[in-house]
């Protein structure tokens, strides 16, 4: 590049000014990596806080000890707030009015979410069975508290006014139903046996006659 003077001299060459360099910044592989691995836990936290919220639901909980064959009532349950309920598969709580009046298949233990599986209709008379009550002295039950399915054995116990009673009682399988405990000394057992059993059991109780064995708790 060129450049006139003023007196009249001849052409200058000028100073070329140089180029300018920029200077690239250097990105740091390890920052770089960081970077994604942060934008990656980043997506899926909340991907996993999306999903929770929505699997969050109310679920009904068994409220107090409920034993096998009984009926089930809204106070033996309780509404809780489950993440994750869904694979439990627990009984949602706008489906109360559906399991109350339903009998327990098995022991629902407080504090465990409900279950269908856990539930049943069928009546715990069998086929060919028939149910009466026993009005017992509290001496004649063989356990402090009899729950419904227990196994029992009604044996008849010798008649004091006849002579010459055989030593060994007639016996009768019979499946407990329920129990009431009336505002007396007495214990209303209620037990389902076969419809053939119920005339003899029957006349025995009459006649203060039965005493009850256990044979299988439920």
């Amino acid at each position: 590049m060129s450049l006139a003077t003023r007196n009249g001299t001849g052409p200058v060459d000028a100073p070329v000014a140089p180029p300018r360099v920029v200077r690239q910044r250097r990105v740091r592989p390890g920052l770089l990596g960081l970077a994604v691995l942060l934008i990656a836990l980043g997506g899926l936290g909340a991907a996993f806080a999306v999903t929770s919220v929505r699997a969050t639901g109310s679920y009904l909980a068994v409220a107090r000890p409920v034993e096998v064959g009984r009926t089930l009532d809204a106070d033996d349950l309780v509404t809780v707030q489950v993440a994750g309920g869904q694979g439990l598969r627990p009984v949602p709580a706008g489906r109360l009015k559906d399991v109350v009046g339903k009998r327990a298949a098995v022991a629902l233990t407080p504090g465990t979410l409900l279950t269908l599986g856990q539930l049943t209709d069928d009546p715990l008379l069998g086929p060919g069975q028939q149910q009466i009550a026993l009005d017992l002295g509290h001496g004649q039950v063989p356990a402090k508290r009899l729950h419904p399915g227990d196994r029992v054995l009604l044996v008849s116990t010798p008649d004091r006014n006849a002579s010459g009673q055989s030593a060994g009682g007639t016996r009768f399988e019979a499946t407990v139903i329920d129990t009431a405990t009336p505002e007396t000394s007495k214990v209303v057992l209620y037990v389902a046996l076969a419809a053939r059993d119920v005339p003899a059991v029957v006349a025995l109780a009459a006649q203060d006659r039965v005493a009850v064995v256990l044979t299988e708790a439920a």
